[in-house]
């Protein structure tokens, strides 16, 4: 009867200890972790009031993330792939649950393989993507192009696999998610100008002309909702026919980042690691050209950017008046400690902050705690039934010599 219990009592604790890691390290981890991430206030110096003195408007909550590179068919193992959307899917479902955001930004590379998948490949990315990042009615998604979606600007091999981007790849990612690579999305009265900036290589390809064109259009109606707030008049300096959008500078969003030489002034723990910080960025592969960015800054003058494609974090003042941050990748397999954006913007202002999700290596040190409980316990076991095994030995041969 001893020996009966006591393997039982064996058994329920390894139960226990193993099915409490694989539920805290693959479930709960999340909840205290992001229960430590808040909505930014927007300052009253920063956002003041309203122009006639009322009180401020309510402020828009805006999540965003970037670089989740969903693993396709070519690249990647089973395990690796399974590992890293399950992290993404419990990471996002979490967040979204704990803090609401009325719209969700990702900012390019959804997939690792959009710029080469065949169309099968490409339809079994999607259903995964739309499984991991589903989200209810209350939720606005919005996601943006990246050089893995649609592939390079230019031609570039890996596994005998070309990754030019063209326009079916470009029309498949639009048709997707039901909207132009290149528009402005208001709400609440901010404006949010999604740029493609896989295009912005200023050649004169098809697609850069059709961009450009569309950047200008979109400068054009930006400009005259400005003239139409101040003057009254929709007309005025060619307006005619023009969109009308909040009248205020917009929010720019894109994947490639705006020209830096390198990260070697980014800093905070979500920088690039200190060896790769003074690397030497690579015009219209890192970064965008001088000329991209110049542009893009001159065309919309925007209060602030927001960029992915780096991995890291990083903060830049272009010109000494337009900000830019650089949004870490949200996927384990890129970092090891992957975060995203809690945003609160007004027409008038806004505020930011980081959320870090758990890193991976304190995941790995949990495995690792339990596995070694696990190994003392099941030493300590066999060491008791060592000993109970001598001790009944023992009785058994005192009993034999009384006979």
């Amino acid at each position: 009867m001893p020996r009966f219990s006591a393997r039982w009592m064996v058994a329920v604790l390894l139960i226990l200890l193993i099915g409490g890691a694989f539920f805290y390290c693959e479930y709960l981890i999340y909840f205290p972790t992001i229960l430590k991430c808040s909505w930014p206030k927007i300052s009253h110096v920063r956002a003041g009031e309203g122009i006639d003195g009322g009180p401020m408007e309510s402020a828009l909550r805006a999540m965003v993330l970037s670089d989740t590179h969903l693993l396709g068919a070519v690249g990647g193992h089973w395990f690796d792939k399974l590992r890293r959307e399950w992290q993404m899917e419990r990471a996002f479902q979490t967040a979204l649950w704990l803090l609401r955001p009325e719209i969700v930004f990702i900012l390019g590379d959804i997939f690792d393989e959009g710029k080469w998948s065949s169309q099968k490949h490409w339809e079994d990315d999607v259903r995964r993507f739309n499984r991991m990042f589903r989200h209810s009615t209350d939720t606005e998604l919005v996601v943006l192009v990246g050089n893995h979606d649609i592939g390079f600007h230019y031609e570039h091999h890996h596994r005998d696999k070309i990754s030019r981007m063209d326009w079916f790849k470009l029309q498949r990612f639009e048709k997707v998610f039901n909207a132009s690579s290149t528009r402005i999305v208001s709400k609440k009265g901010v404006n949010f100008l999604l740029v493609n900036s896989v295009a912005l290589h200023g050649d004169g390809c098809p697609i850069c002309q059709s961009v450009e064109k569309e950047l200008i259009k979109l400068s054009r109606d930006l400009n005259c909702s400005l003239q139409d707030s101040q003057y009254s008049s929709s007309t005025k300096d060619g307006c005619e026919g023009s969109q009308v959008y909040p009248p205020i500078p917009p929010v720019m969003l894109q994947h490639y980042p705006l020209y830096r030489v390198s990260d070697a002034g980014c800093t905070g723990q979500d920088a690039a690691p200190p060896e790769e910080r003074h690397l030497l960025f690579r015009e219209k592969y890192d970064v965008l050209s001088k000329e991209a960015s110049q542009r893009l800054l001159q065309l919309f003058q925007p209060r602030l950017i927001l960029s992915g494609h780096t991995h890291s974090g990083c903060e830049v003042l272009h010109d000494n008046k337009y900000p830019e941050i650089s949004v870490p990748s949200f996927n384990w397999r890129n970092r090891n400690n992957p975060s995203f954006i809690l945003a609160s913007f007004s027409a008038s202002g806004y505020a930011l902050s980081k959320c870090f999700l758990p890193e991976e290596s304190t995941v790995i040190g949990v495995y690792c705690s339990a596995g070694a409980c696990l190994f003392f316990l099941f030493l300590a076991h066999c060491l008791w039934m060592k000993g109970l095994l001598q001790c009944l030995s023992l009785c058994l041969l005192g009993k034999h010599k009384s006979l």
